[in-house]
Protein backbone atom coordinates (compact mmCIF):
# COMPACT_ATOMS: atom_id res chain seq x y z
CA UNK A 1 0.00 0.00 0.00
CA UNK A 2 1.26 3.33 -0.95
CA UNK A 3 1.35 6.57 0.67
CA UNK A 4 -0.31 9.46 -0.59
CA UNK A 5 2.78 11.49 -0.27
CA UNK A 6 4.76 8.47 -2.77
CA UNK A 7 2.52 9.19 -5.66
CA UNK A 8 2.16 12.65 -7.23
CA UNK A 9 -1.56 13.48 -8.02
CA UNK A 10 -2.97 13.61 -11.69
CA UNK A 11 -3.29 17.12 -11.97
CA UNK A 12 0.44 17.61 -11.66
CA UNK A 13 2.06 14.48 -13.62
CA UNK A 14 -0.49 15.63 -16.69
CA UNK A 15 1.22 19.38 -15.91
CA UNK A 16 4.87 17.77 -15.97
CA UNK A 17 4.21 15.98 -19.17
CA UNK A 18 2.37 18.89 -21.19
CA UNK A 19 5.83 21.13 -19.69
CA UNK A 20 8.39 17.97 -21.12
CA UNK A 21 6.56 17.75 -24.38
CA UNK A 22 6.26 21.61 -24.99
CA UNK A 23 9.85 21.90 -24.41
CA UNK A 24 10.86 19.52 -26.71
CA UNK A 25 8.45 20.39 -29.53
CA UNK A 26 9.25 24.46 -29.10
CA UNK A 27 12.84 24.34 -30.87
CA UNK A 28 11.20 21.91 -33.93
CA UNK A 29 8.22 24.73 -34.44
CA UNK A 30 10.70 27.51 -34.18
CA UNK A 31 13.19 25.85 -36.86
CA UNK A 32 10.15 24.98 -39.51
CA UNK A 33 8.83 28.31 -39.29
CA UNK A 34 12.31 29.71 -39.74
CA UNK A 35 12.78 27.76 -42.96
CA UNK A 36 9.21 28.38 -44.24
CA UNK A 37 10.17 31.74 -43.95
CA UNK A 38 13.27 31.71 -45.97
CA UNK A 39 12.64 29.19 -48.25
CA UNK A 40 8.56 30.45 -48.40
CA UNK A 41 9.15 33.70 -49.37
CA UNK A 42 10.13 35.70 -52.52
CA UNK A 43 13.58 37.25 -53.51
CA UNK A 44 11.39 40.74 -52.97
CA UNK A 45 10.32 40.59 -49.71
CA UNK A 46 13.98 39.22 -48.61
CA UNK A 47 16.67 41.64 -47.22
CA UNK A 48 18.83 43.97 -49.54
CA UNK A 49 21.83 42.38 -51.33
CA UNK A 50 25.03 43.95 -49.62
CA UNK A 51 27.37 45.82 -51.69
CA UNK A 52 30.62 47.55 -52.04
CA UNK A 53 31.21 49.78 -54.44
CA UNK A 54 35.32 50.59 -54.33
CA UNK A 55 35.31 52.74 -57.71
CA UNK A 56 36.18 51.55 -60.93
CA UNK A 57 37.58 47.92 -61.35
CA UNK A 58 40.72 48.98 -62.81
CA UNK A 59 44.09 47.69 -61.18
CA UNK A 60 44.13 51.04 -59.06
CA UNK A 61 41.85 49.55 -56.54
CA UNK A 62 43.86 46.73 -56.23
CA UNK A 63 47.14 48.43 -55.25
CA UNK A 64 45.47 50.79 -52.93
CA UNK A 65 43.73 47.90 -51.00
CA UNK A 66 46.89 46.39 -50.79
CA UNK A 67 48.63 49.77 -49.88
CA UNK A 68 46.03 49.57 -47.11
CA UNK A 69 46.73 46.06 -45.86
CA UNK A 70 51.00 46.81 -45.54
CA UNK A 71 49.86 49.93 -44.38
CA UNK A 72 47.76 48.30 -41.27
CA UNK A 73 50.59 45.56 -40.83
CA UNK A 74 53.48 47.96 -40.39
CA UNK A 75 51.15 49.68 -37.76
CA UNK A 76 50.81 46.48 -36.02
CA UNK A 77 54.49 45.73 -35.86
CA UNK A 78 55.45 49.59 -34.72
CA UNK A 79 56.27 48.67 -31.25
CA UNK A 80 58.40 46.18 -32.45
CA UNK A 81 60.04 48.27 -35.01
CA UNK A 82 60.61 50.89 -32.28
CA UNK A 83 62.43 48.23 -29.98
CA UNK A 84 64.63 47.06 -33.01
CA UNK A 85 65.68 50.24 -34.41
CA UNK A 86 65.65 52.88 -31.78
CA UNK A 87 67.43 53.38 -28.47
CA UNK A 88 64.56 52.12 -26.55
CA UNK A 89 65.77 48.46 -25.63
CA UNK A 90 68.78 50.12 -23.60
CA UNK A 91 67.13 53.27 -21.87
CA UNK A 92 64.17 50.30 -20.59
CA UNK A 93 66.71 47.80 -19.53
CA UNK A 94 68.90 50.94 -17.52
CA UNK A 95 65.72 51.70 -15.97
CA UNK A 96 64.32 48.77 -15.08
CA UNK A 97 67.73 47.40 -13.56
CA UNK A 98 67.73 51.10 -11.61
CA UNK A 99 64.27 50.09 -10.05
CA UNK A 100 65.11 46.62 -9.08
CA UNK A 101 68.60 48.37 -7.64
CA UNK A 102 66.28 50.59 -5.26
CA UNK A 103 64.41 47.42 -4.47
CA UNK A 104 60.93 49.10 -5.01
CA UNK A 105 59.53 46.28 -7.49
CA UNK A 106 56.53 48.59 -8.80
CA UNK A 107 57.33 52.19 -7.87
CA UNK A 108 57.95 54.32 -10.26
CA UNK A 109 55.05 52.01 -12.32
CA UNK A 110 55.69 50.48 -15.44
CA UNK A 111 53.67 53.01 -17.18
CA UNK A 112 56.18 55.84 -15.61
CA UNK A 113 58.81 53.69 -17.22
CA UNK A 114 57.66 52.95 -20.45
CA UNK A 115 56.52 56.47 -20.90
CA UNK A 116 59.88 58.08 -19.87
CA UNK A 117 62.43 56.14 -22.03
CA UNK A 118 59.93 56.45 -24.95
CA UNK A 119 59.87 60.36 -24.48
CA UNK A 120 64.10 60.29 -24.33
CA UNK A 121 63.96 57.82 -27.24
CA UNK A 122 62.50 60.99 -29.48
CA UNK A 123 64.76 62.86 -27.66
CA UNK A 124 68.01 61.15 -28.90
CA UNK A 125 66.33 59.69 -32.17
CA UNK A 126 64.90 63.28 -33.27
CA UNK A 127 68.24 64.27 -35.97
CA UNK A 128 67.59 60.50 -37.19
CA UNK A 129 63.61 60.92 -37.80
CA UNK A 130 64.34 64.18 -39.22
CA UNK A 131 66.52 62.51 -41.71
CA UNK A 132 64.38 59.77 -42.61
CA UNK A 133 61.03 62.05 -43.00
CA UNK A 134 63.01 64.55 -45.16
CA UNK A 135 64.51 61.94 -47.45
CA UNK A 136 62.17 59.85 -47.89
CA UNK A 137 58.47 60.22 -46.69
CA UNK A 138 58.67 63.64 -47.71
CA UNK A 139 59.66 63.25 -51.25
CA UNK A 140 56.99 60.05 -51.23
CA UNK A 141 53.97 62.16 -50.27
CA UNK A 142 55.17 65.04 -53.18
CA UNK A 143 54.76 61.79 -55.51
CA UNK A 144 58.73 62.10 -56.21
CA UNK A 145 59.12 58.77 -55.76
CA UNK A 146 57.57 55.33 -55.63
CA UNK A 147 57.29 53.25 -51.77
CA UNK A 148 60.37 51.16 -52.79
CA UNK A 149 62.76 54.10 -53.07
CA UNK A 150 61.06 55.86 -50.21
CA UNK A 151 61.94 52.62 -47.66
CA UNK A 152 65.83 52.08 -48.74
CA UNK A 153 66.17 56.34 -48.32
CA UNK A 154 64.19 56.58 -44.97
CA UNK A 155 66.17 53.80 -43.39
CA UNK A 156 69.43 54.53 -44.58
CA UNK A 157 69.87 57.09 -41.08
CA UNK A 158 68.51 54.36 -39.23
CA UNK A 159 71.42 51.90 -40.85
CA UNK A 160 73.71 55.11 -39.85
CA UNK A 161 72.39 54.83 -36.12
CA UNK A 162 73.00 51.27 -35.68
CA UNK A 163 76.03 50.69 -37.86
CA UNK A 164 77.50 53.15 -35.06
CA UNK A 165 76.23 51.41 -31.80
CA UNK A 166 76.87 48.07 -33.43
CA UNK A 167 79.11 45.98 -32.07
CA UNK A 168 81.99 44.78 -34.84
CA UNK A 169 81.96 41.60 -33.38
CA UNK A 170 78.36 41.23 -32.88
CA UNK A 171 77.86 42.24 -36.62
CA UNK A 172 80.35 39.91 -37.60
CA UNK A 173 78.83 36.81 -35.45
CA UNK A 174 75.90 37.30 -37.49
CA UNK A 175 77.31 37.72 -40.95
CA UNK A 176 79.29 34.49 -40.37
CA UNK A 177 76.04 32.74 -39.04
CA UNK A 178 74.34 33.94 -42.13
CA UNK A 179 77.15 33.06 -44.83
CA UNK A 180 77.30 36.55 -46.33
CA UNK A 181 80.22 38.17 -47.50
CA UNK A 182 82.06 40.96 -46.06
CA UNK A 183 80.99 44.66 -46.22
CA UNK A 184 83.72 47.37 -45.75
CA UNK A 185 81.23 49.20 -43.31
CA UNK A 186 78.44 47.95 -41.19
CA UNK A 187 76.35 50.79 -42.74
CA UNK A 188 76.70 48.66 -45.97
CA UNK A 189 75.25 45.21 -43.70
CA UNK A 190 71.94 43.67 -44.67
CA UNK A 191 69.43 44.14 -42.38
CA UNK A 192 68.73 41.00 -41.06
CA UNK A 193 72.15 41.36 -39.66
CA UNK A 194 72.22 44.40 -38.81
CA UNK A 195 69.46 44.85 -36.68
CA UNK A 196 70.16 41.53 -34.34
CA UNK A 197 73.71 43.20 -33.71
CA UNK A 198 72.93 46.39 -32.70
CA UNK A 199 69.91 44.75 -30.32
CA UNK A 200 72.59 42.74 -28.66
CA UNK A 201 74.93 45.26 -28.62
CA UNK A 202 72.17 47.61 -26.68
CA UNK A 203 71.52 44.96 -23.77
CA UNK A 204 75.09 44.48 -23.69
CA UNK A 205 75.77 47.84 -22.95
CA UNK A 206 72.46 48.53 -20.63
CA UNK A 207 73.96 45.85 -18.47
CA UNK A 208 77.06 47.11 -18.38
CA UNK A 209 75.29 50.73 -17.19
CA UNK A 210 72.97 48.33 -15.12
CA UNK A 211 75.98 47.48 -12.91
CA UNK A 212 77.15 50.70 -12.78
CA UNK A 213 74.02 51.53 -10.67
CA UNK A 214 73.42 48.10 -8.38
CA UNK A 215 77.00 48.56 -6.77
CA UNK A 216 76.23 51.77 -4.79
CA UNK A 217 72.83 50.21 -3.69
CA UNK A 218 74.81 46.46 -2.28
CA UNK A 219 77.14 48.53 -0.48
CA UNK A 220 74.41 50.06 1.28
CA UNK A 221 72.43 46.72 1.60
CA UNK A 222 75.62 45.24 2.82
CA UNK A 223 76.13 47.75 5.50
CA UNK A 224 72.43 47.70 6.80
CA UNK A 225 72.69 43.99 7.27
CA UNK A 226 76.02 43.60 8.72
CA UNK A 227 75.07 46.51 11.46
CA UNK A 228 71.73 44.65 11.99
CA UNK A 229 73.72 41.67 12.68
CA UNK A 230 75.65 43.44 14.83
CA UNK A 231 72.83 44.83 17.22
CA UNK A 232 71.40 41.16 17.49
CA UNK A 233 68.20 42.25 15.19
CA UNK A 234 68.26 39.68 12.55
CA UNK A 235 64.73 38.74 12.65
CA UNK A 236 64.25 42.18 10.87
CA UNK A 237 64.82 41.82 7.17
CA UNK A 238 67.34 44.31 6.01
CA UNK A 239 65.65 44.69 2.55
CA UNK A 240 62.93 46.57 4.99
CA UNK A 241 65.39 49.24 6.55
CA UNK A 242 67.51 49.88 3.36
CA UNK A 243 64.99 51.50 1.49
CA UNK A 244 64.66 54.71 2.51
CA UNK A 245 68.43 54.89 2.66
CA UNK A 246 68.98 53.77 -0.85
CA UNK A 247 66.27 56.00 -1.84
CA UNK A 248 67.43 59.36 0.38
CA UNK A 249 70.77 58.58 -1.15
CA UNK A 250 69.50 58.44 -4.95
CA UNK A 251 67.79 62.16 -4.00
CA UNK A 252 70.99 63.84 -2.57
CA UNK A 253 73.36 62.61 -5.67
CA UNK A 254 70.17 63.38 -8.10
CA UNK A 255 70.29 60.46 -9.47
CA UNK A 256 68.10 61.12 -12.24
CA UNK A 257 69.78 63.88 -13.46
CA UNK A 258 73.05 61.88 -13.73
CA UNK A 259 71.19 59.05 -14.97
CA UNK A 260 69.42 60.87 -17.97
CA UNK A 261 72.35 62.32 -18.68
CA UNK A 262 74.75 59.63 -18.96
CA UNK A 263 72.24 57.92 -21.15
CA UNK A 264 71.75 60.61 -23.06
CA UNK A 265 75.17 61.26 -23.73
CA UNK A 266 76.17 57.78 -24.47
CA UNK A 267 74.30 58.00 -27.55
CA UNK A 268 76.60 61.01 -28.65
CA UNK A 269 73.73 63.06 -29.00
CA UNK A 270 75.42 66.61 -27.86
CA UNK A 271 78.23 65.93 -29.27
Amino acid sequence: MTTPCSVAPPRRRRWLKRALWGSLCLPAVMLTVSLIAILGFPDGAMAQQFSMDFGDNSGSTTARIVQLIALMTVLSLAPSLLLMVTCFTRLLVVLSILRTALGTSSTPPNQVMVSLALFMTLFIMQPTLEKAWSQGMEPLINERIDETEAFERGIEPFKVFMAEHARPTDLELFMNMARMEPVESAQQAPLRALIPAFMISELRRAFEIGFLIYVPFIIIDMVIASVLMSMGMMMLPPMMLSMPFKLIFFVLVDGWHLLVGTLVQSFGVLD
